[in-house]
């Protein structure tokens, strides 16, 4: 059982309790995910499972698609609807304002994550430091916002769809949205349409994941083929790949997946200083 599973989380859920429940539902410890979602937030989280768990690291690299509404006019201190309140403002934005502050915070962008993000301080999760009654100020990073239009607008709520690098904190955007218009802003809803390729269309909840069990797996080499160009190789040169060894460059700017003769997946490879190289080997099983 090697392959991934796209999971429709709940809200309510870490994604962590969503690696926990799959893992007993399909009976194996190998099981992780390509990328956190926050507790409040549902949607597309990918599980690798069995030897599908070492596509994880570059599935979490790829672009991901989401579905929010920010809140303007108060500022919380999660920059989220879970966190304190710290101020309220009177909203007074227009049309044309917000379109100004939205394509400001569209294409590469410095971006500061919110002090109660996953990321890690000294090795330590800044949300774990705050929690400790730290005071955490996180440096900026350099993300790239490809989308982020308005789908919708109600009174102080933006419903919005943003298309993002990884790293890209949405909750860190409604704040710097609400910052740029005077009046403050938070996440209030967050759902997660797609990473990479795959999508809520080829999602399963947790309950279809019971009932479904293995069946739901994608399985290795469709997880690959769907994720990766493909290069298919002969006998002598797959067994050169099961070997770890180098294969010539065929010109391919990324990883690919290499599959043998059978068709069965061998590995992951990319080229750099004119050669190929394996990064992640699956054969032999």
């Amino acid at each position: 059982m090697d392959g991934l599973v796209v999971v429709d989380k709940p809200a309510g859920w870490t994604s962590h309790d969503v690696v926990a429940r799959s893992r007993r539902l399909l009976r194996t410890r190998r099981v992780g995910h390509a990328g956190t979602l926050d507790p409040m937030a549902t949607g597309v989280l990918v599980l690798g499972v069995g030897r599908g768990t070492r596509l994880l690291g570059r599935l979490a690299l790829t672009t991901k698609v989401y579905e929010a509404t920010i809140r303007l006019g108060r500022t919380t201190t999660t920059d989220d609807a879970e966190g304190e309140l710290i101020e309220d403002r009177p909203v007074e934005v227009d049309a044309a304002g917000l379109a100004a502050g939205m394509a400001a915070l569209t294409g590469e962008i410095d971006q500061v994550p919110s002090s109660v993000s996953a990321v890690k301080v000294n090795g330590v999760r800044a949300y774990a430091r705050v929690r400790a009654g730290e005071e955490v100020t996180l440096a900026a990073r350099r993300v790239t916002v490809s989308r982020f239009d308005l789908l919708a607008r109600r009174d102080s709520d933006l419903d919005v769809v943003v298309a993002c690098s990884s790293g890209t904190y949405i909750r860190a955007l409604a704040r710097d949205l609400g910052a740029a218009l005077g009046c403050g802003g938070h996440l209030t809803a967050l759902r997660r349409r797609e990473v990479g390729p795959f999508g809520l269309a080829a999602a399963v909840t947790l309950d279809e994941l019971a009932e479904r069990g293995p069946a739901a797996v994608l399985p290795l080499g469709a997880a690959v083929a769907t994720a990766f160009p493909r290069r298919d190789v002969g006998v002598t040169e797959a067994r050169d790949v099961a070997h770890g060894r180098r294969l010539p460059p065929v010109g391919s700017s990324g990883p690919y997946g290499v599959f043998g003769p059978d068709g069965a997946v061998l590995a992951l490879f990319e080229e750099r200083d004119g050669t190929a190289r394996p990064i992640v080997v699956f054969a032999p099983a």
